[in-house]
């Protein structure tokens, strides 16, 4: 039996939504128009988590705003928040929201600071193929993430030693322990699907989105070059995989937000695009990188699949 997520029609009129932020060729005091929501050019910074998924957020927005134009930088997460405090970025998508702190910075420059959360993300943990541990209790995953599992020391490997996932690590799972000795950055999300699809004994700690399918429409299955561990959680009864019902849920327990943090001082092109998504189609595509979309209206039904 598995969950299937049905959702809710539901009317979503962006062109409205943008309307409503500001109205076209705002102009600053020196007389020089800024970007609008919907034309212009801006620089964003994203936690490179999530490319696959903003590549074609950005795709999506740019044909319906043919005068909009978005450069998206693709980084660790504690570079992203640098990039928006020093001014290099007015939006970034991360994992978490504003510190206390940030928020008060921000206003401090009599700017107001806006977030939200737009999805629900699964951390996925990937073995090679051939190795026989695809199946693993939360006891277990904090065992191999804090190194006190004196029987196994498989190669734990990440995407990069400052990305989200790792900090996701540490904060969530290891509740402050330091990381393992066995542990491992390579450069990219990429690299680290490779890197367990060749060796035997490594464990990869990766966002879902990396090892979706979005173009598979009739497919809930991820890659085939690595497998994916199911995961139960501490009060859960079945070992799930970090399908999208099951995030939301709660079963598959190894999940965090995906949030945008805006700094815009005006109504601009940061505004109207995380305003697009956050709406019906916006997050659509966020769903098809198998991300649970925080802003859809759904309703879950059990389902026999024969």
């Amino acid at each position: 039996m598995i969950t299937r997520i049905i959702r809710r029609g539901q009317v979503a009129i962006f062109s409205l939504a943008v309307a409503l932020l500001a109205s076209c060729g705002q102009a600053n005091k020196s007389g020089e128009e800024h970007d609008t929501p919907t034309s212009g050019t801006i620089r964003i910074s994203v936690d490179e988590t999530y490319r696959p998924l903003m590549e074609a957020e950005i795709k999506v927005f740019e044909s319906l705003y043919k005068k909009a134009h978005i450069i998206a930088e693709y980084k660790p997460e504690a570079d992203c928040f640098k990039d928006l405090l020093a001014d290099s970025s007015r939006l970034i998508f991360v994992t978490r929201d504003f510190s206390e702190q940030e928020r008060a910075y921000i206003k401090e420059l009599k700017i107001k600071p806006q977030s939200l959360l737009l999805a629900w993300d699964g951390v996925a943990l990937i073995t090679n193929r051939s190795n026989p541990d695809s199946i693993l209790t939360m006891d277990q995953v904090r065992e191999i993430m804090d190194g006190s599992d004196s029987t196994k020391k498989p190669q734990v490997v990440f995407d990069n030693q400052n990305s989200s996932t790792v900090r996701y690590v540490r904060d969530s799972i290891n509740k402050g322990k330091p990381l393992p000795q066995n542990v491992m950055a390579a450069k990219t999300n990429p690299e680290v699907v490779d890197y367990v699809a060749k060796m035997k004994d490594a464990i990869g700690v990766i966002g879902v989105s990396w090892i979706s399918d979005p173009n598979d429409s009739a497919s809930i299955e991820f890659t085939n070059k690595v497998q994916v561990v199911k995961v139960r959680a501490d009060y859960g009864s079945e070992f799930v995989k970090p399908y999208q019902a099951y995030i939301a849920l709660g079963s598959y327990q190894l999940k965090r937000g995906l949030f945008y943090c805006l700094k815009e001082p005006y109504s601009g092109l940061g505004s109207g695009f995380a305003t697009f998504l956050g709406s019906y189609e916006g997050q659509m595509i966020i769903s098809k990188f198998r991300l649970f979309p925080a802003r859809l209206n759904v309703v879950f039904r059990e389902a026999n699949i024969r």
